[in-house]
């Protein structure tokens, strides 16, 4: 396996950016940072990412691979060792000029850099923190910047990374060490969390020391140390978190901030013959143990030839990686528990009804919710309600009750959310509260998405925002 070390940038860039299009684990930034005066670039709360931002805006970043080697051979990856491939590589310097180019033609906002590993995984991360180092403080770079932390790295060099980085992650690959070790025999679970229990404490730490900071303590990044002073970085004990860095605006690149925007990861759907009540109950762990941002889920696509590998006679299981994502979205926001939407005896999700309107429908039980009454905890469970909605619900009914005209100017998704709610005791029409019927009346709309999902003619990765009712815009082309 030979580098090419004869091509020119674009080439390289060719290759390393299509060699990185299977990892998705990279989303809004969630952190804000203005521009500063002798610098270039900045980042916004919104996001930085090829996805769409919550305010609808299309947001993007620079995409790559440092390098498309790998001494590992994942029978899942398209860049394993035993793949003949092209390989190539880029250099720090030329990271730098990319991105900085890139972003004065306005082509992005900021750096996505995850990477093959390069003789060793130490040898890669010095790479690459030397490319981000210079990006900070050669080139002033003050954009958004997510790096991959390799698992196997030396923790001094993942501390040295995670100072002139916004967000970091460790990729899981699959939910079991026993699926690890069929399809990923160079990698440990071991090797993974390390890396991202580092991150969670630096983190952890640093947020202890910015409420000292706050209280009139002296900051830590002045406070004078020997050098045989213990590092705190990466070694303070856990303090839960819930996925939020404390941020300090006044701070810009390079400030001694330790991974600012959190960190993230992604696991591989359908490559193993785990549930999605065993995905779903691996992501609760990760956020209840490591404060992640995002865990995010990646449909299995059969890039290599192998005997190993499950077919896809349909193709890349899309359905079932947005069903997760919709059950993610419930555990990060809306305070279900993994065992509330699956269990041993029912581990996979609905095809035909989202997580929240199944979960809805064989609790019955619990509705109809009074809008004018229900707390913000119970008016969430309701099916079409969102995070907005729920809290303009609990501000406006202050001022007098709510009717049906009213949840509809306030967002609430009538057509899901009529079945479940009464307003003042009256339902929006006659409706029995029965799961057979409104199952039915439900089912129509989720088979059209279900459908549009499964049969989409090129695999992409779906969004949160996708909005299933929409058609492309009408081009007008002049006489």
């Amino acid at each position: 396996m030979l580098i090419q070390e004869n091509m020119d940038i674009q080439e390289k860039l060719k290759i390393l950016s299509d060699a990185a299009k299977y990892d998705v684990s990279c989303s809004s930034s969630g952190i804000a940072r203005k521009g500063k005066k002798g610098m270039i670039g900045n980042t916004l709360a919104a996001g930085i990412c090829h996805s769409f931002a919550a305010d609808g805006r299309c947001i993007s970043l620079l995409k790559i691979l440092f390098t498309n080697q790998c001494i590992y051979d994942c029978r899942y990856c398209v860049n394993r060792r035993s793949n003949d491939v092209v390989r190539t590589s880029f250099t720090p310097d030329e990271v730098c000029t990319l991105t900085i180019e890139f972003y004065r033609r306005n082509y992005i906002e900021g750096l996505f850099l995850s990477s093959g590993i390069l003789h060793s995984p130490d040898y890669t991360m010095e790479l690459i923190y030397q490319a981000l180092y210079r990006l900070r403080h050669q080139y002033h770079f003050n954009g958004y910047i997510h790096v991959k932390a390799i698992p196997g790295t030396d923790p001094e060099l993942i501390e040295r990374v995670g100072f002139v980085a916004d967000r970091m992650s460790v990729n899981l690959e699959l939910p079991t060490a026993e699926g690890l070790r069929k399809l990923a025999p160079g990698k440990t679970r071991e090797k993974i969390l390390a890396p991202m229990r580092q991150v969670q404490r630096g983190i952890t730490a640093q947020n202890l020391r910015a409420l000292n900071d706050s209280k009139g303590i002296r900051p830590f990044y002045l406070e004078e140390k020997s050098d045989n002073a213990k590092r705190e970085i990466g070694m303070a004990d856990s303090l839960a978190h819930p996925g939020r860095s404390l941020w300090n605006q006044g701070r810009h690149a390079g400030s001694h901030t330790f991974v600012p925007a959190g960190q993230s990861t992604q696991m591989i759907v359908g490559a193993t013959p785990e549930s999605d009540y065993h995905l779903i109950r691996v992501a609760e762990a990760l956020y209840q143990n490591y404060d992640l941002k995002r865990v995010f889920y990646s449909a299995f696509v059969r890039v290599n030839e192998d005997s190993m590998l499950p077919a896809l006679p349909g193709g890349p299981p899309l359905l079932r990686e947005h069903r997760l994502y919709q059950a993610d979205w419930l555990l990060r926001f809306y305070g279900f528990q993994a065992d509330e939407l699956l269990s041993q005896e029912r581990p996979n999700f609905n095809v035909l009804l989202d997580p929240k309107c199944d979960w809805a429908l064989r609790h019955l039980e619990q509705f109809p919710v009074e809008i004018n009454r229900a707390s913000y905890g119970t008016l969430l469970r309701v099916p079409g309600l969102g995070v907005k909605s729920a809290r303009r619900i609990i501000a406006a009914r202050k001022s007098g009750p709510l009717d049906f005209p009213d949840l509809k100017k306030m967002g609430v998704v009538l057509k899901r959310a009529m079945y479940f709610i009464t307003c003042s005791g009256h339902t929006m029409y006659p409706i029995r509260l029965n799961q057979d019927f409104i199952t039915s009346q439900l089912i129509g709309e989720e088979h059209k998405k279900a459908w549009d999902i499964e049969n989409h003619d090129s695999y992409r990765q779906l969004s949160l925002f996708d909005d299933f009712h929409t058609s492309p815009p009408t081009i007008m082309t002049p006489f």
